[in-house]
């Protein structure tokens, strides 16, 4: 058996590309302001250098993965890494926001094939015992980059300058490129006979039931978090918003190692847990939204439950697709991108219409109707130890080592 200190450097190096994607993604709300002075456009136009960013992982996740299934993993993979590290430079040396805008759009498309076989390709170096913990390494830098995005964005731009900051994150970017290519084995890519369509993997038992909690997950998360800045206002923590971020990333980080300790033993258990602790969280957000204290202990445990939410859903997906993981996977990357502008959209309607405190308790309803899918979706998509079929066999309680 692979053991996971065997796999370690490849998983590493995953975990650094993912890191490195994410932040590029994330890094602009940080630098908004030079931005928009470097390339004369408003704040709000600097902004959808974000947006162009999800809607490109959005719009060719699936279509890109699909069509480069038969391509060898580890050169595509590597390709994806080079051409974010491609768009941060070009970024760093551009006047123009036109340009800048569609650089961005084609590392968002980069991106969304980056996510869709990063998953998979952890999976693939360890044996089945150890997947989840794999998983969990792998996708380390997600929560990583989250947590210190924005704060790392808005330090370096003080330091060295938007442009500095984008160049700075081009050559990391080149750098990790070349780790991945030593560090992780090659994979062939499939076979043309054995290519099925993405419509008949989305039929495959249990991937729908899967899709649609991620769905509502990430509809529930960003429907609060995306104006968590005012939730913290009105709960007299309006100063501390830095510090009560940066403590839901390290409690999203836990929940990560959390996850790759136990969706191997029970996917259904953690995903249950999960989905019930968010829904928890935007109860208690409802209930206390302006007693400080409170406030931040239950944005430590939402931050924890989004740690365990990815590797759980993506987890999931692999088991539910088999051979066709990086296609289901970029299904996964789809609708959580797609949940991230319907939450925030939601969100911000129901905060023009009932202010700040209305917000966690759609997040509670939305939540409610994950767990509700989770718990009937028993048979395929959330198996309880032993009773799932994996490649023919049927899974049982390993020991992992």
């Amino acid at each position: 058996m692979t053991r996971i200190r065997e796999a370690l450097p490849g998983l590493f190096a995953l975990a650094t590309a993912g890191f490195l994607t994410m932040l590029t993604e994330t890094i602009p709300a940080g630098l908004l302001p030079g931005i928009a002075g470097g390339l004369a456009v408003s704040h709000a136009q600097a902004g959808q250098l974000l947006t162009v960013y999800a809607l490109g992982s959005v719009v060719a996740a699936i279509p890109l993965t699909a069509l480069t299934r038969g391509l060898p993993r580890r050169g595509l993979l590597v390709g994806t890494v080079v051409a974010v590290a491609l768009v941060n430079l070009l970024t760093a040396a551009s006047a123009s926001y036109p340009l800048t805008l569609a650089a961005r759009g084609v590392a968002g498309m980069a991106a969304g094939v980056q996510w869709a076989m990063i998953a998979g390709y952890a999976m693939r170096l360890v044996d089945a015992p150890l997947k989840g913990r794999a998983l969990a390494v792998s996708m380390a830098g997600v929560p990583t980059a989250l947590a210190l995005g924005i704060p790392a964005g808005a330090f370096a731009g003080g330091l060295l300058g938007w442009r500095a900051t984008f160049a700075v994150m081009g050559v990391l970017a080149l750098l990790a490129a070349g780790w991945v290519r030593v560090a992780v084995p090659p994979f062939p890519g499939e076979r043309a006979g054995a290519r099925p369509s993405a419509r008949r993997v989305l039929l495959l038992p249990g991937l729908a039931a899967i899709l649609a909690a991620a769905l509502l997950f990430e509809v529930g998360h960003m429907g609060v978090y995306t104006y968590i800045a005012p939730f913290l206002e009105q709960a007299g923590l309006g100063g501390q918003v830095g510090p009560v971020l940066l403590a839901f990333g390290v409690a999203a980080m836990a929940g990560l190692m959390a996850a790759g300790a136990f969706v191997d033993r029970s996917l259904r258990a953690v995903a249950l847990g999960t989905l019930a602790l968010f829904a928890a969280c935007m109860a208690g957000l409802g209930l206390l939204p302006a007693a400080p204290g409170p406030v931040v202990v239950i944005t430590m445990l939402w931050g924890f439950a989004l740690g365990l939410a990815p590797t759980l859903f993506q987890a999931a997906s692999v088991r539910a697709a088999g051979s066709a993981a990086d296609l289901a996977q970029a299904m996964v990357v789809t609708v959580l991108n797609a949940g991230m502008s319907l939450g925030s959209m939601a969100g911000g309607v129901l905060l023009g219409l009932r202010g700040v405190t209305a917000l966690p308790w759609m997040s509670l309803a939305v939540f409610g109707a994950a767990l509700l899918i989770a718990a009937a979706a028993r048979r395929h998509a959330f198996p309880a130890p032993g009773r799932r079929l994996v490649g023919g066999s049927r899974e049982r309680p390993t020991a992992v080592r």
